[in-house]
C-alpha cells in the first residue's frame, strides 16, 4: 500500500483519496474551460468582441490623380447649333399696328404647318453645328491652364451669299454655381461655297483659372444665342 508523509503523519492512499483527487482535477477543467470562454466573450456575455466589419473609409483624391485631372468639356442642352435667317422686312416701330403685330404671328406653310416668320426655313442664310469638343491641360505657378478645342460645320442655306460669317462660341468653366472663367469669342469663318458644308476648328487657349483641389470642375463650349442678340442691338442703338 503506497503512502506518503503529511505533516509527519502517514498519508495512506486509499480509495476515498482517489474520488478526492479526481474532485480536484475535474475542478480545475471546469475553471480552465471558463476561463477559455471568457477570453472570447468575457465572463457572463459581457465585453463581447464586435465581428462587423469597419465602415470604409471617406474616399480621398491623391496628389497624384489631381495632377492628372482636366475637367471635361460638355455641351449644354440648346448649345450645339443654331440657325441664322434673313430678315423678313423692315423692324415695325414700338407702337405698332394691331395688324403690323398680326403679321408677325405665325403663319401657316404649303403643307399647313403653323411657322414662325422669324424661323421660315426657306429664309435660312446658314446652319452652324458643333460636333466635336477637346481639351488638353498644364499647370504652374497655382493655376491651372486649360486649351479648349471645338470642331463643327457651316451649311449654307437658301438665303446664303458667299462672304464670312460671324458665330458667337462661349467658352466657360464652373465650380458649381461659380463661374471661374467665361470668355464670348466673335468666331468667323469664310464661307465660299453655298453647296457643300464648310468645316471649322476654334480654339481658345487663354483658359486660365485656380488649381483644383477636388474634382469639381465643369467646362462648357456652346453658342450663345442671347449674348449675340444683345450684341446686335447694341449695335442698333448705337447707329440711331
Amino acid at each position: 500500500m503506497a503512502f506518503c508523509s503529511f505533516n509527519g503523519r502517514p498519508f495512506y492512499y486509499r480509495p476515498f483519496n482517489r474520488r478526492f483527487v479526481a474532485g480536484l482535477a475535474l475542478t480545475g477543467f471546469m475553471l480552465a474551460a471558463a476561463g477559455c470562454q471568457s477570453s472570447d466573450n468575457g465572463i457572463l456575455g459581457f465585453g463581447k468582441k464586435d465581428t462587423s466589419p469597419p465602415p470604409p473609409p471617406d474616399p480621398k483624391v491623391l496628389s497624384s490623380q489631381l495632377l492628372a485631372y482636366c475637367p471635361k468639356v460638355t455641351l449644354r442642352d440648346g448649345t450645339a447649333f443654331f440657325n441664322t435667317y434673313a430678315k423678313s422686312g423692315p423692324k415695325p416701330k414700338k407702337k405698332a399696328e394691331p395688324a403690323a403685330d398680326a403679321a408677325q404671328t405665325d403663319q401657316p406653310a404649303p403643307d399647313g404647318t403653323m411657322v414662325d416668320p422669324r424661323k421660315d426655313p426657306t429664309k435660312i442664310i446658314y446652319q452652324a453645328s458643333i460636333t466635336d469638343v477637346t481639351r488638353d491641360c498644364s499647370r504652374a505657378n497655382g493655376q491651372l491652364s486649360m486649351r479648349i478645342g471645338v470642331a463643327g460645320k457651316v451649311v449654307p442655306g437658301p438665303m446664303f451669299n458667299p462672304g464670312t460669317i460671324t458665330m458667337p462660341i462661349r467658352i466657360a468653366v464652373m465650380r458649381g454655381s461659380e463661374v471661374l472663367y467665361s470668355q464670348l469669342h466673335q468666331y468667323q469663318v469664310q464661307v465660299t461655297d453655298p453647296s457643300t458644308a464648310t468645316q471649322f476648328i476654334f480654339t481658345d487657349s487663354s483658359v486660365v483659372v485656380p488649381e483644383p483641389t477636388a474634382k469639381d470642375y465643369q467646362a462648357f463650349a456652346g453658342y450663345d444665342e442671347a449674348a449675340r442678340k444683345k450684341s446686335d442691338k447694341k449695335k442698333v442703338a448705337a447707329a440711331e
